[in-house]
């Protein structure tokens, strides 16, 4: 094997790496890989592929002076790219065409080409796909040389790329767990605190509203809405924080039971006696999304009931079985009166189909409301 040879594949490996660890994707460093692959072997063409999950290789970046419908190719786990991808030796044929190990899966798009060469990308428990290379009919087939020096720079470009996806994978878990906290920590504690103090500030509007001039009754009126708005913004956000490029992750689970009494001592608060809270069935480890449309149907019914239904009793029942979690918030008050508005209750009936779940609100003037949310686990 020719020194510059040697020396030009020290280089693209180094080449590779650097870029790798610049954080460029590692998806656009592939045609590089093909382009020194072929430099290095002195072929015709340049073929990257991509081991799928039925042992199938998927070509994902080529080089080559005719490369014209070879992105996306297929080639069956029993060839012999499918093979090396798949953990067998590398694989030299002088004719790749005639070849019995190669030549029953040669696609009409290689049939033109002679000698053959195919080594693992990647290596060990680290192996990708396969690097191929080509090169035409009339011209030498690939020495020993030249096949060991392909195969080590194709194990070791395939290791670089997989390290570096692996690090960027846990570069993005690590952010999506930070935005998680931070949308906990807003829904579990701020928007806890702003819908308290909303509740607060309207029991004053309604107690004093003969009190008030107009103008201040107004202004009051006003900030209770503001604030309202806030606690839907901030709602908007938490959705937003949760829904980043997904990494695989299964949300924090619920604790249905601490969340449904908290809420239950900040309505007896406001409403001047306790609301009858039964829980029933194992209501820890809800999964988190759940969970949340739970709670959302919990505080809105509950704000109605403080804020409009001048009830005495209400009672919250909250229980889970195999199939599903189910709450329903009764009050013997005035009903939701027609003039107030729904918003709240139309959002919680959209949380339900999307969960695959049910949402009723039954309200007249003469027996109360009742606010009913199933959502199947």
């Amino acid at each position: 094997m020719e020194p510059n040879v040697a020396a030009r594949a020290l280089s693209a490996a180094t080449e590779i790496t650097t870029t790798v660890l610049s954080g460029d994707d590692p998806d656009a460093v592939l045609p590089m890989v093909v382009r020194h692959a072929v430099q290095i072997a002195d072929a015709d063409l340049g073929l990257l592929m991509v081991r799928d999950e039925d042992g199938s290789v998927t070509v994902e970046a080529a080089y080559g002076a005719d490369t014209a419908g070879l992105i996306g190719l297929v080639l069956p786990a029993e060839s012999a790219a499918g093979r090396v991808a798949g953990g067998a030796e590398p694989v030299f044929a002088d004719d790749v065409t005639s070849d019995p190990r190669t030549s029953q899966f040669v696609p009409t798009e290689l049939a033109g080409y002679g000698p053959f060469a195919a080594a693992p990308f990647g290596t060990g428990g680290k192996r990708l796909g396969v690097l191929t290379a080509y090169r035409a009919p009339h011209r030498a087939p690939f020495d020993t040389g030249t096949g060991d020096l392909l195969t080590a720079f194709a194990g070791q470009a395939g290791v670089v790329l997989a390290l570096a996806d692996g690090a960027d994978a846990r570069h993005r878990l690590t952010l999506y767990q930070e935005r998680e906290r931070i949308a906990r920590e807003l829904h579990d504690v701020v928007v806890q605190r702003l819908y308290a103090a909303g509740m607060q500030l309207d029991r004053v509007h309604r107690r004093l509203h003969r009190r008030f001039a107009r103008t201040e009754r107004d202004r009051l009126g006003e900030a209770i809405e503001q604030l309202d708005q806030t606690i839907e913004e901030i709602r908007g956000t938490v959705r937003e924080l949760r829904s980043p490029e997904p990494v695989p992750e299964t949300p924090d689970a619920s604790d249905l039971a601490e969340s449904a009494r908290s809420e239950v001592r900040i309505a007896g608060e406001l409403l001047g006696y306790p609301p009858t809270l039964e829980l029933s069935g194992e209501l820890a480890g809800i999964p988190g999304e759940r969970g949340d449309h739970i709670r959302a149907a919990l505080r809105e019914a509950l704000s109605n009931v403080v804020r409009h239904s001048g009830a005495s009793e209400v009672r919250v029942t909250l229980e889970r079985d195999d199939r599903e979690v189910r709450l329903r918030v009764r009050d013997n008050g005035c009903g939701v009166p027609a003039d107030v508005a729904r918003r709240g209750l139309r959002h919680l009936a959209e949380r339900a189909d999307a969960a695959g779940g049910r949402f009723d609100v039954n309200s007249s003037p003469s027996m109360g409301t009742m606010v009913a949310l199933e959502i199947p686990l």
